[in-house]
């Protein structure tokens, strides 16, 4: 098993910053993708940006150049550094785990955008 929490999220200015945080905890294996999922109201939830346990990264086009996905392989913790922030980003941002079938999520945390 593995348990997923994220914290940071919360309510900001359009063209704002937020960082968020998810700590994996539990048996986890070297080989794994992390990924931040996002869910917007009346919407699908949607890949926002994913990184290998290598460092190997992923973005929606959405937020190219303006958010920033890292992780800590040591803490087992993984980061979204979120810039210049749109109403449009405004959701229920998710951390997902994966590795050898198995997959997790985390319980999320709020982000909203004002204009």
């Amino acid at each position: 098993q593995v348990q997923l929490v994220e914290s940071g999220g919360g309510l900001v200015q359009a063209g704002g910053s937020l960082r968020l945080s998810c700590a994996a905890s539990g048996t986890i294996f070297r080989a794994n993708t992390m990924a931040w999922y996002r869910q917007a109201p009346g919407k699908q939830r949607e890949l926002v940006a994913s990184i290998t346990t290598f460092g190997r990264t992923n973005y929606a086009d959405s937020v190219k150049g303006r958010f920033t996905i890292s992780r800590d392989n040591a803490k087992n913790t993984m980061y979204l550094q979120m810039n210049s922030l749109k109403p449009e980003d405004t959701g229920v941002y998710y951390c997902n785990f994966v590795d050898y079938g198995r997959e997790y999520w985390g319980q999320g945390t709020q982000v909203t955008v004002s204009s």
